[in-house]
């Protein structure tokens, strides 16, 4: 296991979602509400004839000096979801331009893309950064502002992939990279959900959640991939072989996996990159993040909790404004980084 770093405000878990199955199930279903501003939708082409949708938060007093940050969503998500809307709201709230981005053929883009959304989607990612850097001009020192790039679970992976694959190709303006929960070696995440028990109702709950957006998908979209033949996919891993690495060109699931897993890459990370994950996350083992697995470079810091489940971090009453410890250190990060850009 790599060692990992925490110098900041540690997670103690609320008493009552002490598991790593409470913190994830108890995340995932406690109610959010919409937020009150409205964000401005901007199209952003991808070159291959598909388009995606990214949402841009601009706080009143806004200028480009100040910091921007990119919110990418998780599997069988969109610009709407709870993560999504409460980290706008506390970085608007202290003056970040947010953009979240709905990834092909999800949220508001649904009937713009003709190919799926993936965990290997690097490109799109580096449109979508290329494209709000280009929105957001220059500063007064002549440069743009300096942004922070976030992903969650599978855009956890993708920001990881991004990141290590072509360094070069990376905006000056990315300061900061924050992945959450990311299952970094794709085909060990599958296997944990492979594995009996609760871990395997997680894998069925995706499996009916992505099979539902394909349905929904192919009604506004007829010219989408369809399931190869035969009976529908009940695991992760089905749907992957008979749907997304067809859809990619790829010859099965394993070649899709080993291509678009983010941990030999990692390595090659020169960005200021923050991994923040949990021990008792039932979705992304924990090993996977090992020395044997990773190499770790001088950049990347991981900050492994011992409880949170996958991306749950609901803790005591503490310091923080209210008990989503997540949230609170994404909004330290990217504050970090501006104040250091203005110093």
């Amino acid at each position: 296991m790599a060692q990992p770093q925490n110098d900041g405000v540690p997670f103690v878990p609320s008493p009552w979602l002490r598991g790593g199955h409470a913190q994830t199930v108890a995340a995932a279903l406690l109610p959010h509400r919409l937020p009150e501003h409205r964000a401005v939708a901007r199209e952003v082409d991808l070159g291959d004839g598909d388009q995606i949708v990214v949402h841009d938060d601009l706080p009143p007093a806004w200028t480009p000096d100040w910091p921007v940050a990119i919110l990418s969503h998780g599997l069988c998500e969109s610009h709407r979801g709870a993560l999504m809307v409460r980290l706008t709201e506390k970085l608007t709230a202290r003056g970040v331009r947010v953009f979240r981005w709905d990834m092909r053929g999800c949220g508001a883009g649904l009937a713009l893309a003709r190919r799926p959304y993936h965990a290997g989607c690097s490109d799109d990612l580096h449109r979508v950064v290329e494209s709000v850097v280009e929105w957001c001009g220059g500063s007064s020192s002549g440069g743009p502002p300096p942004v922070a790039v976030f992903g969650v679970s599978l855009s956890g992976n993708v920001l990881l992939k991004y990141l290590g694959e072509r360094p070069g190709r990376i905006p000056a303006a990315v300061r900061l990279a924050i992945a959450v929960n990311p299952p970094i070696d794709l085909l060990a995440g599958i296997r944990s959900m492979e594995t009996g028990g609760i871990n395997r109702i997680y894998g069925q709950h995706f499996v009916r959640r992505l099979l539902r957006h394909l349905d929904a998908w192919q009604r506004v979209r007829p010219d989408a991939p369809t399931l190869r033949p035969g009976r529908r996919p009940r695991s992760l891993h089905e749907f992957d072989d008979c749907f997304t690495a067809p859809a990619l060109g790829f010859p099965d699931a394993e070649t899709y996996y080993r291509c678009s897993s983010a941990a030999p890459l990692i390595g090659a990370i020169t960005v200021p990159t923050t991994i923040i994950t949990s021990r008792d996350d039932p979705l992304v083992p924990a090993s996977m993040f090992g020395v044997d697995h990773v190499h770790f470079p001088a950049a990347v810091r991981l900050v492994m909790t011992e409880h949170g489940g996958h991306v749950g971090y609901i803790g005591r009453r503490g310091p923080d404004p209210d008990r989503r410890w997540l949230d609170w250190r994404v909004v330290e990060l990217v504050s970090a980084m501006g104040s250091a850009t203005a110093s």
